[in-house]
């Protein structure tokens, strides 16, 4: 999933009427594909991926998340949540298929599409009478032709349509009109907020910040000062307000973060410190994006300029800071000892989920 693109500071009042917008999300997708090909796996708690001992999970079913199952969740930390967990292997190359027909659905209402993942995406309908009917109607027919249930959010932005989508989940719709819109984001506990992860909302409490209210009584400037190029989207988000245009085929393809130092990294201990850093500035995007990928890319650049790079692709997406960080020093530590000192180190995930061109070319699988 993409990370949110941020207002301007201060956007100028409009006289247009509202969008129309709605966030359509398939219901704990992977895992119901194989529910409804394997009828011995309904009713109970799955989880796709994870096989391996170091494994992780890439999507569980409801029963499953009933135990506290979640995707990006280490295989072993699952399996101690539900000792009956039953992991299966992922099959991307279905999961692919049943998201061009899900998406060729889509285009049968609109061409504004911005597809998130395979599993997800914003359409933008203003021109209809009923944004409502539409998203209904698009719920149905997938239904009807693949067999799996999707929720939508209907709303007059990206964001809210968001929120909204996962308010009924699984099989539900959501619609918030823009005279709720404020007042709704406000009842909702920041950690919802799409582009907040783990380690934001961490922050937001230590500043006393728990909810969209007290996001709300916050100043621009206050924000800004602790929370930098992110502060105007949360501001104005919190506000009900994102005028983000819903971007037609937009699908990212990776995801990172870089340090250039000071002075020239040499031993271990220091090369994996520096890492760490880089690691962190990483996992904050994707914590703020909701990705998740299957190839992570380690860049060194030496003293002398000279750049190289070395990758490792796990065979399904991971977003998890332990299997991200693990890849990562294994990467580093395959290169040493280091002749020259480092000036750059830098990390990227990419191969992300909804990448279709990754997914043709097989990359990790």
């Amino acid at each position: 999933m993409a990370a949110p693109d941020a207002p301007p500071p201060a956007p100028a009042p409009t006289d247009d009427p509202p969008r129309k917008i709605i966030h359509v999300d398939m219901d704990a997708f992977y895992a119901s594909v194989e529910q409804r090909d394997n009828p011995e796996l309904r009713g109970k708690p799955v989880a796709v991926g994870g096989i391996r001992e170091r494994g992780v999970v890439a999507a569980a079913s409801y029963e499953a998340r009933v135990f506290g199952v979640r995707s990006a969740m280490a295989s072993a930390t699952a399996r101690r949540k539900c000792p009956e967990l039953i992991f299966v292997k992922p099959r991307f190359e279905v999961y692919g298929e049943i998201s061009r027909q899900i998406r060729a659905i889509f285009a049968e209402y609109t061409e504004a599409i911005e597809p998130l993942s395979l599993d997800e995406a914003y359409l933008d309908v203003s021109g209809v009478d009923s944004a409502r009917d539409v998203a209904e109607a698009i719920r149905q027919r997938i239904k009807a032709e693949t067999g799996l249930t999707a929720s939508a959010g209907v709303s007059y932005n990206k964001f809210i349509a968001k929120l909204a989508s996962d308010q009924n989940k699984p099989d539900g719709i959501c619609v918030i009109p823009p005279h709720r819109g404020a007042a709704f984001v406000q009842t909702l506990p920041v950690k919802r907020f799409h582009g907040v992860g783990p380690r934001t909302a961490e922050k937001m409490a230590r500043l006393g910040i728990e909810t969209g209210a007290d996001l709300a009584a916050q100043s621009l400037p206050f924000m800004e000062a602790h929370f930098g190029s992110f502060a105007a989207y949360l501001y104005w988000a919190a506000r009900g307000r994102d005028d983000r245009p819903v971007r037609a085929n937009r699908i990212r393809k990776s995801i990172g973060a870089e340090r250039t130092f000071f002075e020239d990294k040499h031993g271990e201990a220091e090369l994996i410190e520096a890492l760490e850093t880089v690691l962190e500035a990483l996992m904050e995007r994707i914590d703020r994006s909701g990705a998740a990928g299957r190839t992570v890319t380690l860049k060194v650049k030496f003293a002398d300029f000279r750049q190289i790079t070395r990758a490792k692709s796990f065979t399904m997406p991971v977003a998890a800071r332990e299997a991200i960080g693990e890849a990562g020093r294994g990467l580093l530590r395959a290169l040493l000892p280091m002749p020259l000192g480092v000036r750059l180190l830098g990390l990227t995930l990419s191969a992300l989920e909804g990448d279709e061109e990754a997914e043709q070319l097989g990359l990790g699988i």
